[in-house]
């Protein structure tokens, strides 16, 4: 999801599944004066889910970024037959990790 469809979403009202889990966190200043300016323009849309939103894209831009390290292993063929390899960076443990905590949060 990208900002302007959480800008939509906002606007629209759609509420995402959420985890049983809370965080407790101390916003810097200025982030926490941003914050109350979205809720300001979007006062349908408590704060809680303003922060859940931006954090939710904020790790799909985070994992996004992480660069592809390639392996020696071929795992697969592009449609041209050229080699696809294994990335051993870190994105595939990632992956493999926030899918375990998924499983033990949901």
């Amino acid at each position: 999801m990208s900002f302007k469809s959480l800008l939509a979403a906002w606007s629209a009202e759609q509420k995402p599944a959420k985890t049983r889990e809370t965080y407790d966190v101390n916003l810097r200043l200025d982030d926490a004066a941003r914050l109350h300016a979205l809720a300001d323009l979007f006062p349908d849309v408590d704060r809680e889910r303003i922060i859940t939103d931006l954090l939710s894209e904020a790790l799909d831009q985070l994992e996004a970024a992480i660069p592809y390290q390639q392996g020696s292993k071929v795992i697969q063929e592009d449609d041209q037959g050229d080699p696809i390899y294994e990335d051993v960076g870190l994105t595939p443990r990632f992956i493999e990790l926030a899918r375990k905590h998924r499983e033990t949060l949901g």
